[in-house]
């Protein structure tokens, strides 16, 4: 098993258990190395005093925070660990919520929490608890330097943990919204048998990641002292001028795409189109 990212108590009313967090997504990416061109050897990121021009060791790197243009106050490591809150070490449910009441937008990295052996039972309590009741817990944890608030949910009969940005951090976008226009019905028609056309069960192994296959295609091709193939690059596309003969060439496009798929007509009636493809 992979080493915990965090340990303590969760607790919710007078209820605690000991849990440890475990990070349940991260990003996988070929890295590349940064070498002298001219004879290929690595190169070292180093840290240089603006003021002496000398290479810093890292021994000697302390944190400042600048409260005036060129003025820092020193913050050493053991300040820091005298500040930690109580969520440090244990997690508080706050309250619950249901969940289609939060916006996936204030999600930001993903954990599985287990517990340990003391904690079983309150775990498999609450994990019930959640999934019968259709809520989800907002709690309060503090890692890697900062204080999150959390959203708590049931998954796969255990408990899956999702650290969120707060609402300063949710940035706004000025005219974002529904765009003023005005839309026929039978193109809200159409667009809706297009949607039913490539409606599907989700299945996340469907999807790649095709930038890194290249990359690694690229990587192979070069090894073996081949040529670099181009990948064909999309077309120059046109503005659309007619919606509607726009969403009628796609929807014809569709069909036969996908098994099984009825031939759906432009002007039958979405619940009809519905129903035909669901047969």
């Amino acid at each position: 098993m992979p080493s915990s990212t965090w340990s303590g108590h969760l607790t919710f009313g007078l209820i605690s258990m000991p849990v440890r967090l475990f990070s349940g997504a991260r990003s996988n990416g070929i890295s590349f190395n940064m070498l002298h061109r001219t004879d290929k050897s690595r190169l070292k990121q180093q840290y240089v005093c603006q003021a002496d021009g000398q290479v810093v060791d890292r021994n000697d790197i302390v944190k400042g925070y600048e409260f005036r243009k060129d003025e820092y106050i020193i913050i050493e490591p053991d300040e820091i660990k005298k500040i930690e809150p109580q969520t440090a070490k244990t997690m508080e449910i706050l309250e619950f919520v249901k969940s289609g009441d939060v916006d996936p937008v204030y999600f930001e990295s993903s954990y599985y929490m287990m517990p340990e052996e003391a904690g079983r039972r309150p775990y498999a309590l609450l994990t019930k608890a959640l999934e019968e009741s259709e809520y989800v817990a907002i709690a309060k944890i503090t890692m890697h330097n900062r204080e999150y608030t959390v959203f708590l949910r049931p998954h796969e009969g255990g408990i899956m943990l999702h650290t969120m940005y707060y609402a300063e951090e949710v940035k706004k976008v000025e005219g974002f919204g529904a765009p003023d226009v005005e839309l026929k019905e039978a193109e809200v028609k159409v667009a809706h048998q297009l949607i039913e056309a490539l409606a599907d069960e989700w299945d996340p192994e469907k999807y790649k990641d095709n930038f890194q296959e290249n990359l690694k295609q690229l990587i192979e091709t070069k090894l073996e002292g081949g040529e670099v193939a181009a990948v064909e690059k999309p077309k120059k596309l046109a503005p659309v001028v007619d919606l509607m003969a726009a969403l009628k060439q796609s929807l014809a496009q569709m069909e036969g795409k996908k098994k099984p798929a009825a031939t759906i007509k432009s002007d039958e009636p979405v619940e009809a189109a519905a129903k035909s493809r669901r047969r």
